[in-house]
This record gives C-alpha cells, structure tokens and sequence, in this order.
C-alpha cells in the first residue's frame, strides 16, 4: 500500500498536506532541508551505537526529512486499540504470577508458561500498583495491502526509541517552521510530561514528592543517549546499579556527596537477569544486591516491572487476541498478524514446507536479529533455520511476508522513491492511559528491503498524526 496515493492515483486525504510540502519546496529544497536536519542532528548529538566485531560505534541518527502523515481520524481508532491491549495484557501478567486463572480456564496453556524464557518464580505473589507491571510499552504496527494496521509484536521489557521520536520532531519543527503553524499536527512533546507523572503515582505510599531515577547499565550501552536524554527531561536522577545501595531496612538510597539520599520510584533501563545479583545473575555487575527484596517489600517501585517479560514473547504474542477476549470481553481493535505456533506439529508442518513464503522468528530476540524471510534467503539458510525450528519447536514462529506499506523518503540527491515503514507508537500504563501520537516510523533505507532496525541499516521519520478538518493540537 502507498500510503501517499490511492491506487487510482489521487492523493490521500491526508497526504494532501505532503503533496503541497513536496510539489512547492522542489528536488533542490528537499535536499536543502535533509542537509540541515542532518547538521542539526549532528549539533545535537543524536546518536545510536552499533555493536561491530566488539567495537562500539556510535553513529549519528539516521533521519529522513519527509514526514510520514497519518490521519487523525483513523489514528483514534489504533490509540484506543492500544489501549485496550496494554490493559489486557496486564492483567494478564498479574493473573500469571498471583492466581492463573486463565491457565485453569483453559485458555492459555500451562506448558507453554513453564517454557517461558522471561517468566521469573520470583515475582509469584506481587502485587504492584494499579496491577500494572507493563507500565511503558512499545507496540509495532505494520500496515497491509488491505489498508489495515496489524500489531507486530508488543515490546514490553525495556521498550526504547521514544527519545529519537522526541528528537525527530523537534528537527523537523526546525526544518518545517511554517507547516506547524498552518497545519492541526498531533503534539508528541508533552511525553516526558506524561512518563514523569506515571512514575511519580506508583510511588510507595503515595509519596507527594518522590525521588525518580532512571538505572542504566551505563554509557557503553547502546540506547544511553535515551536514558540520559529521559532523565533530563524528567528532571530525575540518572545512576547506575553501583550508585544504589539497598539498606537492610529494605529502603533503596543513591549515593550522592551529601550522603545517601532515598530512591522511591526506579524507571529501569536494565533487563531483568542483571538487576539483582542476590536473585538472578550472580555475575551481574550493573544491578544493584537486594533491589529485589526492595521491591517484594514495596519500599520501592520499578518500572517497568520484573517479569513484565513474560507477556514479551513472540509465542505468546499469538494469544493476545485471546487474551484480550478473556480479559475484556470484547474483540480486539486492532488485529494481530497470523501466526503459525511451531510447538504445535500441525503448525510446524506447515512452517517447514511453506518456509521460502514465511517469515520466521525466534521467540525472543529483538532488533531484528534471528529474522529469517524466506524469499530473501539462500537455501543453506533456509536448511540452517528448519533444523534450528526441528531442534527448539517453542522458540519459533512464522508469518505471512506483509506488503508492507510505503511512504516517500529521499534515496539521494532530491529524489523521492518509496520504501517500507513501520511504526511503534508508545504507551503508557498506569491509573490511567496515554499514547503517544504516532510514535516512531522507522524506514527500510535500501530498496525493496522489509529490515527497518537501525542497527540493520533501517532509518527513521517523524510521524504526524494530522487532523484534517481541524480540531488539533
């Protein structure tokens, strides 16, 4: 699906705004403003770090000018979609680590629990605030031939790229002055605002002003610039897991030069196995001794929280619309992509003898990684993933390889061609629900390609949610 032009030709409702942007600025002025986006990013320092024969190298943020522009109309229907799946998946993960009842309905099978990869015994029995433990979600949306966003998957473990949409769209307010002025585009600005207020109402006892502090594995890791970007905005402490200390009164308190000083609220940037190395890793050197204990005892709150994981799972994934069913009662709003569940044999049959139309994905890896699509790859490949499929059946599943949708984007000197976009929207979940407008589109730079990671050479744009006739922000 072109997303700028419907297949007889005419511009979209909402892509008339682009239409007029491209058609009076030119091939020239195009280029005019990519060059300056990309001197701003450099001012800015907006980087990521690909990781590269063990090297670090940080690169400056790959970004093209042309904005993506979603209508503000249909975006309401995805917002509360999203919405309705965080808060179901939620209750999912409570359901899981205190009463199961879904397992003892029949609707989510056991076995499948007991071969998670992310469900940790050690969060039996918690019982967080508001009974949200997903508190900031990343969903990636895929929009069909058919015109209809699909959820791809749901990032719920320690979700990043909200600091690059911030960032894209305070360059293209730079380099677009005039549109913001003239147009109704959806404001993404106020996030941090809003994350800030989420981690303030989980705090222990509903403290008036608690101390909020962002916990990074440290400046080697590759989304520090977020970490550090979030906790400025934020106004909170960004630290490290040496930097915390947990007394045996259970209380969590940061080194600082005036002494220990209370930590009520953790927005954790470290995955679970390396949070405590008295609970999970003994090896861990970036978490912080009994910060699980703390958490048990409620003299601390973490977000996202421990365990949260365990709902991230790309077999799991598979259920959600099920779980929605059960835990809403209503259909979900927006669809999952079909998926074919290997652990089955059935399914896995058909996965091994379809794999060249399928694309084919580990249950738990992330960025891109382990993504086998299988009109793209040779047949050694092809031979290499069904014997890892035959060997660990619940680690895979596979899809339909989407069409995905296009949108213009400048492969060099001025010229405009298409290429695949996604899009992850974030959500934030507690007493009540927020999505950001749009989210982050991230772009397949090289032609025909599907792989829209950053770290795989993808890209990335600003999205406008646009409200044609008026009523934005």
């Amino acid at each position: 699906m072109d997303e700028r032009f419907a297949p007889d030709g005419t511009a979209r409702r909402s892509s008339a705004i682009l239409s007029e942007l491209l058609d009076g600025i030119g091939a020239e002025g195009l280029e005019e403003r990519q060059r300056a986006a990309e001197a701003e990013i450099l001012t800015m320092g907006i980087t990521f770090t690909v990781y590269s024969d063990g090297d670090n190298i940080d690169r400056a943020w790959p970004f093209d000018v042309i904005p993506r522009i979603i209508d503000g109309s249909e975006w309401d229907g995805v917002e509360a979609g999203l919405v309705q799946r965080l808060r179901a998946l939620n209750a999912f993960i409570d359901d899981l680590y205190n009463d199961q009842r879904i397992i003892a309905d029949g609707v989510f099978p056991a076995e499948l629990l007991a071969d998670s990869a992310n469900y940790r015994p050690e969060c039996r029995g918690v019982h967080p605030a508001h009974g949200v433990w997903a508190h900031i979600s990343g969903s990636d949306l895929v929009r069909h031939d058919d015109g209809q966003f699909y959820v791809l998957e749901d990032n719920l473990r320690v979700p990043s790229g909200v600091s690059y949409m911030l960032e894209n769209r305070a360059v293209t307010k730079r380099v677009f002055p005039d549109l913001f002025e003239r147009q109704s585009i959806r404001p993404v600005d106020n996030y941090t605002d809003e994350l800030n207020r989420l981690l303030v109402s989980i705090a222990p006892g509903a403290k008036r002003n608690p101390q909020v502090a962002v916990l990074t594995p440290g400046v080697f890791n590759s989304a520090y610039f977020e970490h550090s970007f979030l906790a400025q905005r934020m106004g909170a402490e960004l630290v490290e897991g040496d930097d915390l200390v947990v007394g045996v009164d259970g209380v969590v308190s940061m080194r600082t030069i005036e002494g220990l000083a209370p930590v009520d609220v953790i927005y954790r940037r470290i995955d679970d196995l390396f949070l405590d190395p008295e609970v999970f890793r003994s090896d861990s050197l970036i978490g912080v001794p009994g910060l699980m204990r703390a958490w048990r005892e409620g003299t601390v709150a973490i977000a996202n929280a421990p365990g949260a994981g365990v709902a991230d799972d790309k077999v799991v994934y598979a259920w959600v619309p099920d779980i929605i069913r059960y835990y809403t009662g209503d259909e979900p709003l927006i669809p999952n992509v079909p998926t074919w569940r290997c652990m089955y044999a059935d399914e896995r049959r058909h996965v091994l003898d379809n794999l060249r139309e399928l694309v084919v994905k580990p249950a738990n890896e992330s960025g891109g990684y382990g993504i086998v699509i299988g009109d793209r790859a040779d047949d050694a490949t092809l031979r290499e993933c069904a014997a890892a499929i035959e060997a660990d059946p619940r680690n895979w599943v596979a899809q339909p390889i989407l069409a995905l949708s296009t949108v213009p984007t400048i492969v060099g000197d001025g010229e405009i061609g298409q290429r695949h976009v996604d899009l992850r929207p974030f959500i934030l979940t507690g007493e009540r629900s927020f999505v950001t407008p749009g989210g982050l589109t991230r772009v397949a730079l090289p032609e025909g390609s599907l792989v829209v990671n950053s770290s795989q050479g993808g890209g990335s744009k600003d999205t406008w949610v646009v409200d044609v006739e008026g009523g934005g922000a």
